[in-house]
């Protein structure tokens, strides 16, 4: 068998892959869909993939303007935890979870979950009475929640610093046992895959140029492969939605910003769990490679800019290494950064909007990709049935004219 591997390898090698099948089809984007869903990442392929498995939706269209994978997908540091405080944002991102402790099963692809546990750190009684409140309102909703010693934290983080006497001593956290990682392009690489076996076109670098409306319904779009009609649309442009959003003559309660990360040298394996700290405002991880993933929060300047500003890598990495002084040592590898679209309350819109047929899944700010299978599952069914699910109607654009709003800034320590 290794042999006839090799020799396979030696082949497709000599025949520049030629021959190699392709993951998902590149189609010629047809006249008309069903569906059209304008972004091609994680949440866009998510709700094509959902739409044609759990709706029977077979004539859909996904269309990215680059590549699969080449936006907030790739650009992320890849957290995935349902222990939000408030009971809509929290059961929204645990049905999420839930499908994550299936997905590879589901899409035959290995997303590479790792349910590792995540850590949220207190530095002082206001800290750590506002975890034992989210902790306890995780449970009430049925969610894996508990508060962690000091002792608990230091036998189970050795590296980490718990000084009484450091800048910002630790005084607990707490522990999200279910949560983890996963590997973001194989995420998006999965979710399309298994959205082309079911029939899904998935048609790269085709920008959509304008939303086409015959008064209050939506007819289709133009793109830069031309015009392709439908009567229901379904946007998903994280970071870009405002943009979108103007092509249809609307206005969105969002505004975007850059969010940084970096990941440092391959290290050997120190650390099998993910730390985040609110007052220090920096989260770290190790990946399966050995380099350490690091972030923080997003730049205050408004833009559409993949590059952030210095001093938050500045004070990203002053913070890290108050927790891990070990880690001054290390040299920094690479950075990137994303555009996040942020609503005023934190929490995302998902729904109907005023013009027929027209659908907005956005404002997920730095909570996007651990929500991704949830995210296009809620939307799928708000697409298909032209109505919400019970789990995204909370999400609606209506609720920033009624006051309803889920005030979720710093409700779970570190929005990520």
């Amino acid at each position: 068998m290794k042999e006839y591997s090799a020799f396979s390898l030696l082949r497709h090698a000599a025949s520049h892959n030629r021959n190699w099948r392709r993951a998902w089809r590149s189609p010629e984007p047809r006249r008309r869909y069903d569906v059209i869903i304008v972004g091609g990442g994680g949440h866009g392929l998510a709700t094509a993939y959902y739409l044609a498995k759990e709706h029977g939706v077979r004539n859909i269209a996904v269309l990215e303007k680059d590549w699969i994978g080449g936006g907030n997908t790739g650009r992320n540091t890849t957290i995935v935890r349902s222990n939000y405080l408030c009971p809509e944002s929290s059961l929204l991102y645990e049905k999420s979870l839930k499908l994550w402790e299936g997905l590879s099963q589901d899409l035959n692809y290995n997303v590479m979950f790792s349910q590792r546990g995540v850590y949220n750190l207190g530095h002082s009684l206001q800290d750590m009475r506002d975890i034992e409140r989210r902790v306890s309102a995780n449970r009430l909703n049925g969610i894996d929640a508990e508060v962690v010693t000091v002792a608990q934290i230091k036998k189970a983080i050795p590296l980490i610093n718990t000084s009484p006497t450091a800048r910002y001593p630790i005084l607990g956290a707490s522990l999200q046992r279910r949560a983890g990682v996963a590997r973001h392009d194989a995420v998006a690489w999965g979710f399309a895959r298994a959205a082309d076996a079911r029939g899904v076109d998935i048609i790269e670098q085709c920008r959509v140029t304008g939303v086409n409306r015959d008064g209050g319904k939506v007819t289709g779009v133009e793109t830069t492969r031309g015009t392709i009609h439908s009567d229901k649309i379904g946007i998903v442009v994280a970071g870009n939605a405002s943009v979108l959003a103007a092509m249809a003559g609307m206005r969105l309660p969002i505004q975007s910003h850059p969010l940084q990360a970096f990941v440092s040298e391959p290290l050997k394996r120190v650390l099998d769990t993910v730390v985040m700290s609110g007052a220090v405002h920096g989260y770290i991880s190790q990946s399966d490679k050995g380099d350490l993933v690091i972030g923080a929060g997003i730049d205050a300047y408004v833009g559409y800019g993949q590059r952030g500003s210095f001093q938050t890598i500045e004070h990203t990495m002053a913070a890290i290494i108050q927790l891990f002084p070990t880690f001054s040592r290390v040299r920094m590898l690479r950075m990137w950064g994303g555009i996040v679209d942020i609503c005023p309350d934190a929490c995302p819109i998902i729904g109907k909007t005023s013009v027929d047929g027209l659908y907005f899944n956005c404002g997920w700010g730095t909570g996007g990709f651990k929500a991704t299978p949830g995210s296009g599952w809620t939307f799928a069914h708000t697409i298909a049935k032209d109505e919400p699910h019970e789990l995204n109607a909370p999400f609606s654009l209506e609720r920033f004219i009624s006051g309803a709003l889920i005030d979720e800034h710093g409700a779970a320590a570190v929005a990520h």
